[in-house]
């Protein structure tokens, strides 16, 4: 009887062990990341206001985007740059129909008349010339500032590899509404939500997982901004590289390989299986 109630013991503390290295290892949701670079780099203040753009405005360098080249831009309110006019609508629509080239890493319906404003312009980092938008803590249509988003664009020259090569990069830091009133939204959510991504404005695109979809790109959802990357070891900074006009395409990961808390979580679990089984024996 002793031996048996000794296996028991060594058996509970085995399963118990098990929950808490399990409980460790479980990934949390963060409420903000800490992706957006030095907000101080870009100083121009653009003027609160609802659906406006500002542009064109000097780059500082050339960009071949797609085989077009372009060193000015426009800067719109809600959550885009495009190349060939401003675009000043709210509710957005799938990258993939997009008509003219943009970049846009939170494309809704932001409302800097209450609030902060979006900041624009010029500068260095890394030894290269970068352009850059930031939307820091930025309300939503109409006026409301209950919940709020940061998030910022950077183009980077690279020149140095090749005339007209650059990377860009969207940054987030929180993302808490993902639609304004007059695109049917409630609270900051539903309706027709935000889209992430860019466009050449020829058939050629990127549309982030989890675009027009209701709860997906706000921190916690399915596909939340903050918690991912793309060619960046942060969470909340996705880098694209632009070379001879074409946008790299991202390494996609091996097809079937488990994510590396998965395969850790599933050795936890064979671990405390097996240590089970020697003890009943």
């Amino acid at each position: 009887m002793k031996v048996i109630s000794i296996l028991k013991v060594l058996r509970n503390a085995a399963l118990t062990a098990l929950a808490v290295s399990v409980f460790v290892v479980a990934p949390i949701s963060p409420v903000q990341a800490a992706a957006v670079r030095d907000a101080g780099l870009f100083t121009t203040a653009f003027p609160g206001n609802d659906d406006g753009s500002v542009g064109p405005v000097g780059i500082g360098f050339n960009l071949n985007f797609f085989g077009n080249n372009w060193n000015q831009l426009y800067v719109n309110n809600n959550g885009n740059v495009t190349f060939t006019s401003p675009l000043g609508t709210y509710t957005p629509w799938g990258i993939d129909g997009g008509t003219m080239a943009m970049l846009a890493p939170f494309f809704a319906d932001v409302d800097t008349r209450a609030g902060n404003l979006v900041y624009y312009g010029s500068n260095t980092l890394g030894g290269h010339n970068v352009f850059g938008v930031n939307w820091i803590d930025v309300g939503y249509f109409a006026y409301h500032t209950n919940l709020l988003n940061s998030f910022q664009l950077i183009i980077t020259e690279r020149s140095d590899i090749a005339a007209g090569d650059f990377d860009f990069e969207f940054n987030y830091d929180k993302i808490q509404w993902e639609t304004g009133d007059a695109s049917s939204g409630t609270g900051g959510f539903g309706g027709t939500p935000a889209t992430a991504g860019w466009t050449n404005g020829s058939g050629t695109y990127y549309a982030f997982p989890g675009s027009l979809t209701s709860g997906a790109l706000v921190n916690g959802g399915a596909n939340a901004l903050i918690s991912n990357s793309l060619n960046s070891g942060v969470n909340g900074r996705y880098i694209f590289n632009v070379r001879n006009g074409i946008v790299e395409p991202p390494p996609p990961p091996p097809p079937g390989v488990p994510e590396p808390a998965t395969m850790l979580l599933l050795g936890l679990g064979l671990m405390g299986l097996a240590g089970y089984r020697r003890m009943k024996k």
